[in-house]
């Protein structure tokens, strides 16, 4: 049994922890921020110093920093301390097992504050942008908000590859999990804490993908996500396992999959606490995405004939490559403008050339596809008018399914 002290210094007993008294408080502050930390020792002072000058001088709320110290083996626990008796209105939360999930629950689970906050120790993110992350909840317009860097306003400093997995894993939740939202892993995040009550029961995940799971959740329970866009500089010394963490992701969102798929998960009853009630009119209700992949195979089908048609024809005048990229060009701008109305029900004639212009990109990729597999087939071996058919068909549903989920969430995705 370990101690945990409140904000006045009493002390209460609480099991799995260890919190450092702050200074006294008189009443609940508007904005807990919470920094989970594991072996931070060498930045932990620094960045506790600058993001208290900063909440002191640039909010104009009352505040708390908790410093939620995920069983670390070496002397960031006594650094924190120290910071307690040092600044103002700052505490410290020892948990006997890692997991950033795990700190979030906890401090948030027992936190007094009116926003729940929390932000990278490295401070990646601009804290100039906290301000706004902060007064969408305090005035009610959200009931959460995230720091993105993946928004067009958005600066962001960070190598290529980690900037690939990023934009790679949020679009496998939008194809997954239907998620909307743009940036689930930054960590720059706040919730306000009667939403929080409601939802962190229901996430089970206890590691990094606790934010994606709590986002979804929220999202689902018809609640409004805001989105801020932030400068970020990528921290060179992160000991984040993207392997690890990736594959973890992965079983996450087959669990939630799963969850949401077999009704588990009880978010009529948090929709209607906290929910906010659609604008789309009854009458108006956008197709789902099972109306929409029904459509958009129907279309498929039909694009496929007209191009092994058209392919078949041009083939001997035009030569194989030639025939592909002429069959390719004209099914795509048909089947373009047979997705724009049936498929996602766009309609009138606003952003029609933008949005034939993005088709004819997702068409770039698809003559990729296509050219590279008659390609690799012809430096294989001298095929038959046969197999260079099954080929290109194979490489063509291959393609097919590259454009639904390109249109869904890139080309139309605004506007279904």
């Amino acid at each position: 049994m370990s101690d945990v002290a409140d904000v006045t210094g009493v002390v209460q007993p609480l099991e799995g922890s260890l919190l450092a008294p702050a200074r006294a408080v008189t009443a609940a502050p508007v904005l807990d921020v919470v920094v989970p930390v594991f072996n931070e020792e060498a930045d932990l002072a620094g960045s506790v110093r600058r993001l208290h000058q900063h909440l002191s001088t640039q909010l104009p709320y009352t505040f708390r920093i908790t410093i939620a110290d995920n069983a670390s083996t070496d002397t960031t626990f006594d650094i924190a301390a120290a910071l307690t008796g040092e600044l103002a209105h700052v505490r410290v939360v020892h948990l006997s097992q890692k997991g950033r999930g795990r700190a979030l629950h906890d401090v948030w689970s027992r936190s007094d504050a009116q926003v729940l906050a929390y932000m990278d120790v490295d401070l990646s993110t601009d804290l100039s942008a906290l301000l706004l992350l902060v007064a969408s909840l305090v005035s009610g317009h959200s009931d959460i908000a995230i720091g993105t860097r993946l928004h067009r306003g958005s600066r962001v400093v960070r190598g290529a590859r980690r900037e690939v997995i990023s934009r790679g894993y949020n679009l496998l939740l939008r194809g997954t999990l239907a998620a909307r939202f743009s940036d689930a892993q930054c960590g720059f995040k706040a919730i306000r804490r009667e939403v929080a009550e409601h939802l962190l029961p229901l996430v089970e995940d206890t590691a990094w993908f606790f934010d994606t799971e709590l986002l979804v959740l929220a999202e689902r329970s018809g609640l409004r996500i805001h989105e801020v866009p932030v400068d970020w500089v990528d921290d060179p010394d992160s000991r984040v396992d993207v392997l690890a963490t990736a594959l973890a992701d992965l079983r996450g969102i087959a669990r939630v999959g799963r969850a949401l798929a077999g009704g588990r998960l009880p978010l009529h009853t948090v929709r209607s606490q906290l929910g906010r009630a659609p604008l789309t009119p009854p009458d108006e209700v956008p197709a789902t995405l099972t109306r929409q992949l029904v459509r958009f195979a129907a279309i498929g089908v039909v694009s496929t004939l007209a191009y092994l048609a058209l392919f078949v024809a041009t083939r001997p005048a035009l030569g194989a490559q030639a025939a592909n990229f002429v069959a390719l060009l004209l099914t795509a701008l048909g089947n373009t403008a047979a997705n724009r109305r049936l498929t996602f029900g766009v309609r009138g004639s606003e952003r029609r050339g933008r949005d034939h212009a993005g088709g004819l990109a997702v068409l770039g990729l698809g003559l990729l596809l296509t050219s590279g597999s008659l390609a690799v087939l012809h430096a294989w071996t001298d095929p038959g008018r046969a197999l260079e058919l099954g080929v290109l068909v194979a490489a063509n549903l291959a393609a097919t399914l590259l454009r639904f989920l390109l249109l869904r969430l890139w080309v139309f995705a605004r506007r279904t």
